[in-house]
C-alpha cells in the first residue's frame, strides 16, 4: 500500500510539475471563451489536410492523447467544413460516422480518397461507406437525419466559437488551445511527446 501510495503521489507530482511547466503563449494560448461543461479535449481536423493525416497515421497524436486522459476526460475529433471542395459533405459524413460509432471504420479511406482529391460529390464518399460494410440503406436514411444534422451543427459552431482557421488544432476544456509552434521540435519523439504532455499538462490547469 505504501508503494501503491508513493507511486501515486509521484503521478500526480509529474502532472502538477507539467502545468506548472506550461508558459502561456508559448505551449499554450488561454481562451475568452467559456469553460466547457466537463473536462474534454477537442481536435479540430480536415481529411483534406495532409497534417492531420500525418497527425492521425505517422506520429499518432491523437491516439497518443486519447490513451493518456483520465476517464472521465472526453476526447472528440471534429471535422471543419473550410478545407476542399467536398468540405461540407465530409463534415456530414463525419457526422454521419460519429453518430454510428464507425469513425476507426471509414477515418483512414475518407483520408486517402480526400488526400488523392478523388471526390466530386457526396455520392463518391457514399461508396466508400458502402464499401466498409455501411448498407446503403443505413446510409440513406441517415445521413440527412436530425441527429446527423444536429452533430454537424455542432461541429461548425464550435470552429465558429474558438475561431479555428487551421488545423489540426487541439482545445482544452474550452479554456486552451495547444499551440504546436511553441513545442519542442528537436526531433519527432520530441514533438509528439511535448504535444501529449501538453494536453495533459492542460487539463490540470
Amino acid at each position: 500500500m505504501k508503494k501503491l501510495f508513493v507511486a501515486l503521489s509521484a503521478i500526480f507530482l509529474t502532472f502538477s510539475v507539467n502545468a506548472a511547466d506550461l508558459t502561456e503563449g508559448k505551449q499554450y494560448v488561454t481562451l475568452k471563451t467559456a469553460p466547457s461543461a466537463q473536462s474534454e479535449v477537442v481536435e479540430f481536423f480536415s481529411f483534406y489536410c495532409p497534417h492531420c493525416y500525418s497527425f492521425e497515421y505517422q506520429y499518432k497524436i491523437p491516439e497518443q492523447v486519447k490513451n493518456n486522459l483520465p476517464k472521465d476526460v472526453k476526447f472528440t475529433q471534429y471535422h471543419v467544413e473550410f478545407l476542399g471542395p467536398q468540405g461540407k459533405n465530409l463534415t456530414r459524413a463525419w457526422a454521419f460516422a460519429m453518430a454510428t460509432g464507425i469513425e476507426d471504420k471509414v477515418k483512414e479511406a475518407l483520408f486517402l480518397a480526400a488526400q488523392k482529391n478523388t471526390l466530386r460529390s457526396m455520392e463518391d464518399i457514399r461508396q466508400i461507406f458502402l464499401d466498409k460494410g455501411v448498407s446503403a440503406e443505413q446510409f440513406d436514411g441517415g445521413i440527412n437525419s436530425f441527429a446527423v444534422t444536429a452533430l454537424v451543427s455542432k461541429q461548425v459552431n464550435a470552429a465558429e466559437q474558438f475561431k479555428v482557421r487551421g488545423v489540426p488544432d487541439f482545445y482544452i476544456n474550452g479554456r486552451f488551445r495547444v499551440n504546436a509552434e511553441g513545442l519542442n521540435t528537436k526531433n519527432t519523439e520530441s514533438f509528439i511527446k511535448d504535444y501529449v504532455e501538453t494536453v495533459k499538462g492542460l487539463l490540470q490547469k
